[in-house]
């Protein structure tokens, strides 16, 4: 078991984990590739102290290095569900699953709503991961919305293992709807129906009330308060999926604010 979960390798994730390495306490960053990041795409940051001009990737690079170097424990992957576990908690990426004391969400900026029929039919025919689920529809029509740099390798993946996909990028369609009685049963593309017995929706990230349910959101942001704790005992949050500024400084500083206080959690429920 680790200590601290903590889903996204951004600023403010990345500095949480480097805090609670400060007071010796064990994380693993559990993040998507970082061409997904936003801040991947910065051309030019004037405003991180220490670093001027830097761009988005070479900053991205700089904190990575760092964490590494103190022990930080990266996992690429997409974080799929977290399960509050009595005193402890487990975070399931992919087919794996990370048990921890207490969990950092830094998730970044919520890209997107969720598409008509996506929450009624998660489970149901929607799926967020290739891997778990795919021997699910061998033989099977999918459709797969490709929205995250690695969508089409695991959309190969899927045909691999015999799925007859059909797939669909921001180019290709802009408006989707997934349609069906207790079961998906089609996907509406630009107002054109594709039969399909499932749709993988491959983003970056999963949305934080999805993670967790439960959680409390307010107008798409994580609520948290000034320690950076959620409504949920020992689950914190920090950066820009807790709402604007969407600054570098600011997530690296409310990173700070979480790792202090996702270490003293863990360290409140020892021996329990």
């Amino acid at each position: 078991m680790t200590d601290i979960v903590i889903i996204g390798g951004g600023p403010a994730g990345i500095s949480a984990a480097l805090t609670a390495a400060q007071r010796g306490k064990t994380s693993v960053i559990i993040t998507s590739a970082p061409e997904d990041s936003l801040l991947w795409k910065a051309e030019k940051i004037d405003n991180y102290p220490g670093l001027p001009g830097i761009t988005g990737k070479d900053l991205i690079a700089v904190l990575t290095k760092h964490a590494e170097g103190v022990g930080v424990k990266f996992v690429r992957g997409k974080a799929l569900s977290i399960i509050p576990m009595g005193n402890r908690f487990g975070v399931s990426v992919g087919m794996d699953f990370v048990d921890c004391g207490a969990v950092i969400l830094a998730t970044g900026v919520a890209r997107g709503k969720a598409f008509p029929g996506e929450k009624e039919f998660l489970g149901a025919g929607v799926s967020y991961c290739a891997t778990c689920d795919g021997m699910l529809y061998r033989e099977k029509n999918i459709a797969v919305i490709g929205l995250s740099a690695e969508a089409p390798e695991e959309a190969e993946f899927l045909r691999s293992i015999g799925c007859n996909v059909e797939y669909f990028d921001g180019k290709r369609a802009k408006k989707y709807e997934i349609k069906g009685a207790e079961r998906v049963e089609s996907l509406t593309a630009d107002g054109e129906s594709y039969p399909v017995e499932g749709v993988f929706i491959l983003r970056a990230g999963v949305a934080p009330d999805t993670l967790l349910p439960g959680l409390e959101t307010d107008k798409g942001h994580i609520r948290a308060d000034a320690e950076m704790a959620t409504n949920i005992p020992g689950v914190f949050a920090a950066g820009d999926c807790i709402g604007a500024p969407y600054q570098v400084p600011k997530a690296a500083g409310e990173g700070n604010i979480a790792g202090i206080s996702a270490a003293r959690y863990v360290e409140s429920r020892a021996g329990e």
